[in-house]
């Protein structure tokens, strides 16, 4: 592992996002979803699922106060209550009682995260006053000895720590910390960050290698990045070796969920892979269990092998990516195929219509991407990571950012829905909010930071993953670099590159050449003085930057055909289309019904681009001749010897992640290919 090449992402302050299609995108979150998300974590959404969220952190805020009362009470922390007067519900209304999941607590703690990127862009005094006065609502609740989980601060404290498998504390920590780190990072105020702390301090204290301490580890992964994220921000290395420790402990004989449960030890039976738990990590090959608790997992080793340097770690993740993204996802960047466990089945099994493909997993897929390019630039990891944002991601989300889908099929007949109990998870329409809320608010934090995936710095380069529009502010020998990109992405593959300095710097720029792109251009050959050479996917520009200098790029961007792997028994004799990093889908308001009677001959089809919207999002829409079976007026047999006729049909293909926005209707991505 050559450290020369690690890098780390642009502190979103660094950042002016000005991209046409992005920056919408950010509107969204900040204008629509976080507002409505904060309505909803206060149960004020009408016809949504209750979340119980914000009622449950003022319920145990209320026991906690009680018990600081009592006498009896452990104050290993003292704390002054006096700071926290903000409660705006009367006490006597609120219920002693727990409502939701267990994990309802990280609702909260990814809308604040959302809320603390969205100031970077957008200060906005409203907002950062309501989340002060949420933040506050959140830190009464904590325990004198820093413990933070409103499930067990409320039903039974005496049973902290004592189901680590299933009761998910060390997740609603992960989640906590990293809102408390980025509001930090955001605003500079660190009551939520100093909360985060203590309640880590505890756990440090719980769990370890030393003698009396605990040896478990997260039943649902993300404590292990958010614990290297609170080690980046106060450089305390306890978090770092917390982090570590639960790392490694993963999967090591005895089972630790085998004796928080009392059950005798199998030597030779492996349990636990759909908590990532049957092996140690390092022996870990295949991407297995649930595929969110993966990703989340995976990131947090790529992280731990950054920081320290370690190849075998390194390598374990990227054996684990590959089999991930070479046998196990979806063409939309959608991960996770089967409902049952929202997990991993075996290679190459990706059925369409009962796809569960959560959005969370593809946002996961994300956060892993980033890290294995911090460590080492690589084009190939990069387009993952761009495919997935522009599919699998954005297709969470409606297009007004006012209901959202947790699951992400690849084809969809809305009767069998309703009907089939195999694809009661699929739904046609999005859902304006689920009791188990894991998607929406992750979308918002996700989208809200995305200028930390697009760019990255190491000592000698700035990497730029994706061609998103933006002005960057790059500090290079204590001076500073200001980069001006404007981009037409995804639907057009011209790029110009601002590069300007007060006083000559040398410096390295990186551009990722896209795998989409067949062929490209640019204006770097009649500029002599840069040297540049291509490697792994990306184009390294050195030079002495001085002034103003312009780069333009044209990557080439055509409607391609794209066919899985034959291995995909679901996709064998069909094609997909895709436009530079966007999958297409039919949609039946636009074809009509029967969408899988369609067939096209991509030997002899002409697609036409065409610009249009979809509601009033600017789609670049794509039309092109292909076949239906034809209908007959009278009943049909069941089954018959007669060939079936077809007839010509104009159809049209719009982006994947704009289906379902114009009421319930069928739609399809992969299309049977004629012969």
């Amino acid at each position: 592992m050559k450290e020369t090449e690690f890098s780390k992402p642009l502190d979103l302050k660094q950042i002016e996002v000005t991209d046409v299609f992005w920056k919408k995108e950010m509107e969204l979150i900040r204008t629509e979803v976080i507002p409505y998300q904060w309505e909803a974590l206060n149960d004020r959404v009408e016809g949504a699922a209750p979340s119980f969220c914000m009622r449950n952190f003022k319920v145990a805020g209320k026991l906690t106060r009680q018990r600081q009362k009592d006498a009896n009470y452990p104050k290993s922390i003292e704390i002054d209550w006096k700071e926290f007067e903000y409660l705006p519900e009367k006490e006597g209304t609120l219920e002693e009682k727990f409502y939701g999941f267990v994990f309802q607590d990280s609702d909260f703690a990814k809308w604040i995260e959302a809320v603390a990127y969205s100031l970077t862009q957008h200060p906005d005094p409203s907002l950062e006053k309501i989340a002060d006065e949420a933040i506050q609502i959140v830190c009464q609740a904590q325990q004198p000895n820093g413990y933070l989980d409103t499930f067990y601060i409320i039903n039974d404290m005496s049973k902290v720590f004592t189901n680590l498998r299933d009761h998910h504390e060390l997740y609603c920590f992960g989640h906590l910390t990293e809102g408390a780190v980025a509001y930090y990072n955001a605003t500079g105020k660190d009551a939520l960050l100093q909360a985060a702390k203590r309640y880590a301090d505890y756990i440090d204290q719980v769990f370890g290698m030393e003698e009396g301490k605990g040896k478990g580890y997260p039943g649902h992964e993300i404590a292990e990045m958010a614990l290297m994220r609170l080690y980046e921000v106060t450089k305390d290395e306890k978090y770092l070796n917390l982090s570590a420790f639960f790392i490694n402990q993963r999967g090591q004989r005895p089972y630790y969920f085998d004796q928080e449960r009392g059950i005798e030890e199998n030597k030779t039976e492996q349990r636990y892979a759909y908590h990532q738990a049957h092996l140690p990590v390092r022996e870990q090959k295949e991407a297995v269990g649930h595929s969110v608790r993966a990703t989340y997992l995976y990131s947090g080793m790529a992280d731990l092998a950054r920081e320290t340097k370690e190849e075998s770690l390194y390598q374990a993740c990227l054996s684990l990516w590959d089999n991930m993204v070479n046998r196990k996802m979806y063409i939309t960047g959608g991960i996770g195929s089967t409902h049952m466990g929202e997990a991993f089945t075996y290679d190459y099994d990706l059925p369409n219509d009962t796809a569960y493909a959560e959005t969370c997993a593809s946002i996961g897929l994300v956060f892993f991407a980033r890290r294995l390019l911090e460590i080492k630039a690589n084009g190939k990891i990069a387009d993952v990571m761009e495919q997935t944002l522009y599919n699998g991601v954005l297709s969470g989300m409606a297009l007004d950012g006012k209901s959202f889908f947790y699951v992400n099929p690849l084809e969809v007949d809305p009767i069998a829905c309703q009907k089939d109990d195999r694809k009661k998870h699929v739904k046609p329409v999005r859902q304006k909010w689920f009791g188990c809320a894991c998607c929406p608010p992750n979308l918002a934090r996700l989208i809200s930071s995305i200028g930390e995936y697009a760019y990255t710095q190491a000592e000698q380069e700035l990497y730029i993953h994706l061609y998103i529009g933006a002005n960057l502010k790059v500090n290079v020998q204590e001076e500073e670099l200001i980069i001006k990109i404007q981009s037409q992405m995804p639907w057009d593959g011209h790029v110009t590159i601002q590069v300007e300095a007060s006083k000559p710097l040398k410096h390295t720029v990186a551009l990722r050449i896209p795998g989409w792109c067949e062929s490209y251009t640019s204006n770097i050959d009649q500029k002599k003085e840069i040297d540049y050479v291509v490697k792994d996917g990306y184009l390294y520009l050195t030079k002495e930057w001085s002034a103003s200098e312009k780069i333009v790029l044209d990557f080439k961007m055509k409607p391609r055909f794209v066919y899985a792997n034959p291995k995909v028994r679901e996709d064998v004799g069909k094609v997909a289309v895709m436009r530079g990093p966007i999958v297409y889908c039919l949609e039946e308001v636009d074809n009509g019904k029967n969408l899988p009677c369609i067939q096209v001959d991509p030997n002899d089809c002409l697609i036409e681009e065409q610009e249009g919207t979809v509601l009033t999002e600017p789609v670049m829409k794509l039309c092109f001749m292909a076949e239906q079976v034809c209908t007959q007026q009278k009943e049909e047999a069941l089954y018959d010897t007669k060939v079936k006729q077809y007839e010509a049909k104009k159809v049209t293909m719009i982006p994947y992640y704009t289906w379902a926005n114009r009421g319930e209707n069928e739609m399809l991505v992969w299309i049977r290919e004629k012969h």
